[in-house]
């Protein structure tokens, strides 16, 4: 990767699994990054300890992705600690796994206020602050192009986000933002490990 020396990357979802170890990375490259959890606290500021510990720089903000306040909190914050917003690496999720016909009420809209509406409010907050040039990535998944079984409500969600992407995409060209989606195979984590499956 490029040198990120004096940019600052926010990285949602990021105490662990895949946005940790994008953290981690960022920050090797040089950037400030902002490790963002919503329960997971002591896991949180272990990254901090860590990425420190190696010589780069991080912070610990906790918010709720699913909750529209804690997002604009979270930059906020970003922005009166770290002073601006280059990156936006939007990775929390939840993923439940069962068929169809046994999605609750309670599993879809768990599944789409973080997925879906949780990262639209991010990318429009990312957005409002992001200085021109800047760099916005989504985590979405390979599931919503193989399909398989018991995925129906993850990869809806995801499908919607990389749709937000690619509209969002050309709005902000102008600005020289770009704004990207990388799809990653299922991955042992944290959060795979513990999906919701029947």
């Amino acid at each position: 990767m490029s040198d990120l020396t004096g940019k600052v990357v926010v990285v949602t979802g990021s105490s662990r699994g895949i946005g940790r170890a994008t953290a981690e990375r960022l920050a090797r490259d040089g950037a400030s990054v902002v490790i963002n959890y919503a329960t997971s606290g002591d896991e949180a500021n272990a990254v901090v300890d860590a990425i420190v510990t190696n010589g780069g720089k991080a912070l610990a903000i906790h918010a709720d992705i699913a909750r529209l306040a804690d997002i604009r909190r979270l930059f906020r914050e970003t922005i009166e600690r770290l002073d601006r917003l280059d990156m936006l690496i939007a990775n929390a999720g939840y993923s439940v796994f069962k068929p169809l016909a046994e999605i609750t009420e309670e599993d879809f809209d768990q599944t789409y206020a973080l997925n879906a509406k949780g990262t639209f409010f991010c990318l429009q907050e990312a957005v409002g602050h992001m200085a021109d040039g800047g760099k916005i990535v989504c985590i979405s998944t390979i599931g919503t192009e193989l399909n398989p079984p018991g995925g129906s409500c993850y990869f809806g969600s995801k499908a919607a986000v990389e749709q937000f992407c690619r509209v969002l995409a050309k709005e902000v060209a102008p600005h020289g933002i770009t704004v990207n989606v990388v799809s990653p195979g299922f991955t042992e984590t944290h959060a795979h490990a513990h999906s919701v499956c029947s």
